[in-house]
C-alpha cells in the first residue's frame, strides 16, 4: 500500500501552518499544540526540513521555524523526499533495480508510468495547494438529502 508516513504528514501539516502566516515564525510547541501533535515527533520532522533547506530555525526566546521560500514554489514531493527518502512504489525502481523477475516480468513498463505520475503529481502539488484547500466541515445533524427534494411523504393508513 502507497501511503505517506506520519512523519510526512507532520511535516506537510507544519508547512501548511507556516504558509497561512508568510513572514512569521512559530515553535515547535505553537505547531504542535494547534494541530494536537506529539512535540518531539514534530521537533525531529522540523529539524530535518530545515537541514533540507526548507525551512529556517531561527534560535532564542523569539525564535522558531518558518519558510525557506515562497510556499509556491515548495513541492509536496520535497518534503516526502526529506522527511522519508526517495519515493519507491516497487523494487524495479530503487537504485539496484532488478529483482527475479526482471527478464520476463510484463508489468514493470505500466509500473514505471504509475511512478512517474505519482513522483509528477507530488511535484506539482505545492504547499499553496493545501492552504488554498478549504476545510470541509460536516453536520451530522441535517438531513442527507434536502427535504424539498426527497419527495413526497407517505403516510401509514390509519
Amino acid at each position: 500500500m502507497l501511503k505517506l508516513t506520519k512523519k510526512a504528514d507532520y511535516g506537510l501539516i507544519a508547512l501548511r501552518h507556516l504558509a497561512t502566516s508568510p513572514g512569521l515564525m512559530s515553535s515547535t510547541k505553537d505547531i504542535a499544540d494547534t494541530y494536537h501533535l506529539p512535540v518531539p515527533l514534530l521537533a525531529k520532522v522540523l529539524q530535518q526540513l530545515t537541514k533540507a533547506r526548507l525551512l529556517i530555525s531561527v534560535p532564542g526566546t523569539h525564535g522558531g521555524y518558518k519558510l525557506s521560500r515562497d510556499p509556491q514554489k515548495i513541492s509536496a514531493l520535497e518534503v516526502v523526499h526529506a522527511i522519508d527518502g526517495p519515493v519507491i512504489l516497487t523494487n524495479c525502481f530503487t537504485s539496484h533495480g532488478t529483482c527475479g523477475q526482471t527478464d520476463s516480468c510484463t508489468v514493470r513498463e505500466p509500473l514505471r508510468k504509475v511512478h512517474e505520475a505519482i513522483l509528477d503529481l507530488l511535484n506539482n502539488f505545492k504547499i499553496t495547494d493545501l492552504t488554498d484547500s478549504p476545510v470541509i466541515q460536516i453536520n451530522l445533524t441535517a438531513s442527507p438529502v434536502p427535504m424539498h427534494l426527497q419527495g413526497p411523504a407517505v403516510h401509514p393508513p390509519q
